[in-house]
Parts: C-alpha cells; sequence; structure tokens
C-alpha cells in the first residue's frame, strides 16, 4: 500500500494494520523456514510496509 493512503488513516487504523502486518510477516518467516513460500519478495513488501506505518506514526506524534 502507498504511504499517502496510510497517511489517511487514524492512529487507531494505523495500529490495526501494523498488528495485522507483524502476523502477516510472522506467517510468511513461518513458510519461508518451511519451505512453502511462494513470492519470496513478499517478506521484503511487508517489512517496508510495517516501517511505513512507524514512519506515519512517528510524524504524526511529532506533529501533536
Amino acid at each position: 500500500m502507498k504511504a499517502r493512503n496510510y497517511r489517511e488513516m487514524s492512529i487507531d487504523e494505523l495500529q490495526g494494520k501494523l498488528d495485522d502486518l507483524q502476523k502477516h510477516l510472522f506467517d510468511l518467516r513461518s513458510q519461508a523456514v518451511t519451505e512453502k513460500l511462494e513470492n519470496s519478495k513478499a517478506v521484503g513488501n511487508t517489512r517496508r510496509d510495517i516501517a511505513r506505518i512507524k514512519t506515519i506514526m512517528h510524524e504524526v506524534e511529532l506533529k501533536n
């Protein structure tokens, strides 16, 4: 998802999305270990989305 889409979300929505992505990342890592991961780029993309959300949450925190 693009950063501008995350910027439109509230802090509570961002926190929920962050929790979902962290669970998804855990599942992807589990699949990678058992060699059942179909898309190897999915781990990197999920990590980038987590970083985007954390960055936006930090920016909002600094504004307040």
